[in-house]
């Protein structure tokens, strides 16, 4: 038998898993739910939950988030006039800028670290050994994704 033929066969199970998945992880969308808590999109999320472990300069902010350095002034441009972070001097560097967070932007990131972080109540649901199927399932898949390491 060829080996086209026999994965054919287990191909609607794995296609029905998949929808399952997909139409699960849709329904718990993230960035809706950063929209209504605090009017953040994802990255800009990700940017104050960064900045809450340290401040950056305006070039390591672009290089964490992977934007050219006008897109990250603009970023912070947006984020300093709501109040989320400040720019103050840099210790070693007085042409550069640090860029901190606000208390009112250490709450947001707070409040975003949960938003994406934390279980959605059904996930949460789950008995015990559903959980740890789950997790070794996705451990499994993980490990075939990652690429071997030299």
């Amino acid at each position: 038998m060829n080996s086209d033929a026999s994965t054919a066969g287990n191909d609607a199970p794995a296609a029905e898993a998949w929808a399952g998945m997909q139409k699960f992880i849709a329904g718990e969308d993230r960035r809706r739910a950063l929209r209504v808590e605090l009017d953040l999109g994802v990255g800009k999320a990700e940017l104050l939950i960064r900045l809450a472990d340290a401040p950056m300069t305006l070039r390591e902010i672009a290089q964490a988030v992977e934007v050219d350095p006008s897109a990250a002034t603009v970023a912070v441009d947006r984020l300093e006039r709501r109040g989320l972070v400040r720019r103050g001097a840099h210790p070693e560097d007085n042409r550069r800028k640090l860029v901190h967070l606000t208390d009112a932007g250490r709450q947001a990131a707070a409040t975003a670290q949960r938003i994406l972080t934390d279980p959605p109540p059904a996930l949460a649901a789950l008995d015990s050994d559903d959980l740890s199927a789950l997790t070794r399932i996705f451990a499994a898949l993980n490990s075939e994704a990652e690429p071997p390491t030299s």
